[in-house]
């Protein structure tokens, strides 16, 4: 960036704002390859999504966005409670079920997270439900035991739909900065990541980290979560972002 910075206005006169609109040019170009919406196959009964992230990064809150989203578009949708260690995490995905009109399966904590994913999956097919998303852990502090775990429910899943997991989402909070990209890089290996979200992009938060992560990895960003609200979750709009990173007004 500012090397064609450098190359286009270096030695002359220029304002901050031509500064920062040029800088905004820069970062719509880098990203704007990545930003495509989730789109979902009404061929599959169901579409199976898989979230995964860090604890905290707003997994669960971002299902029950999706889930408003898709009901609003007439589909019907099941969750799927396979955060099994952490009470909260199910009390949580049950309260979105409820505000969305979604059944939610869920087993008591402790249970074996992927034999829930396998019977959520099983109930979807046999009430052919368009969408199924399932919730996981992000226990990161234990790696090998959450690699192992997200591992098993993608081999449960696959015996049940080779094809499934038809899309594994990864939410990143906006506020995290580098360490993002140590997430996408652990998540990446143990499941094979098809498309982030970015969340928390309500606070003082800009996530310009998403700049270097668009550009390394190339990962489609679907959406941003801008707040907790149901209705707190948009498609993801290069050029807006990229005005919004700058400072500079969106319209």
């Amino acid at each position: 960036m500012t090397a064609e910075l450098a190359r286009t206005r270096f030695g002359k006169e220029v304002s901050p704002e031509e500064v920062k609109a040029t800088l905004a040019a820069e970062v719509a170009k880098i990203v704007g390859p990545v930003a495509k919406p989730l789109v979902i196959d009404a061929a599959l009964k169901p579409h199976v999504i898989l979230v995964v992230g860090v604890n905290g990064t707003g997994k669960t809150t971002t299902i029950g966005k999706l889930a408003r989203q898709f009901r609003a578009e007439g589909k019907t949708v099941m969750l799927a409670a396979g955060d099994t260690f952490r009470a909260a995490a199910v009390s949580q995905l049950k309260i979105w079920g409820e505000r969305t009109g979604c059944p939610v399966i869920a087993r008591d904590t402790g249970a074996d997270a992927a034999g829930l994913a396998f019977d959520a999956l099983e109930e979807a097919r046999r009430q052919g439900v368009d969408i199924l998303l399932i919730d996981t852990a992000g226990r990161l502090q234990n790696k090998a035991g959450l690699m192992e775990e997200l591992r098993k429910i993608v081999r449960v899943i696959k015996k049940v739909d080779e094809s499934a997991p038809h899309t594994t989402l990864l939410t990143l909070d906006a506020t995290t900065g580098q360490n993002a990209h140590n997430q996408v890089e652990v998540f990446r290996d143990m499941v094979n990541v098809s498309g982030l979200i970015l969340t928390k992009l309500d606070g003082s938060a800009r996530g310009g980290v998403l700049v270097s992560l668009a550009e390394r990895f190339k990962l489609p960003v679907h959406a941003i979560g801008i707040g907790e609200g149901v209705y707190d979750l948009r498609p993801f709009d290069a050029d807006q972002f990229a005005k919004s990173l700058m400072g500079l007004p969106s319209q």
